[in-house]
């Protein structure tokens, strides 16, 4: 699975950013798509995601009511980020759960990441 990622760069706090990805597979099922970031001395942790076959999504607390994730296509999606704070600050890595059923179980592919960076 290729994820290519677009969007990130540096933003003022308050202002908004939008962060997108596209997978592209012939052979794998992705189950879910989701962001995840880290910021420097952190782990890596999960932002949003959304399932593939029911358009579920979930949020971290840290950015719910901010943040809003969608797909408007398969296999992409798209993280609309509002009144960004300058903990936001991180990089962005677009991941995908998928597998080749039912030889290969799902697991975890990951985009090369972009920053965003939130001035205070």
């Amino acid at each position: 699975v290729q994820l290519v990622e677009s969007g990130g760069g540096l933003v003022q706090a308050g202002g908004s950013l939008r962060l997108s990805c596209a997978a592209s597979t012939s052979t794998f099922s992705i189950n879910a798509m989701g962001w995840y970031r880290q910021a420097p001395g952190k782990e890596r942790e999960l932002v949003a995601a959304i399932a593939s076959g029911t358009g579920n999504t979930i949020y971290s607390d840290s950015v719910k009511g901010r943040f809003t994730l969608s797909s408007n296509a398969k296999n992409t999606m798209s993280l609309q980020m509002n009144s960004l704070k300058s903990e936001d600050t991180a990089v962005y890595y677009c991941n995908a759960v998928a597998g080749r059923p039912p030889s290969v179980p799902a697991y975890d592919h990951w985009g090369q990441g972009t920053q965003v960076t939130v001035s205070s």
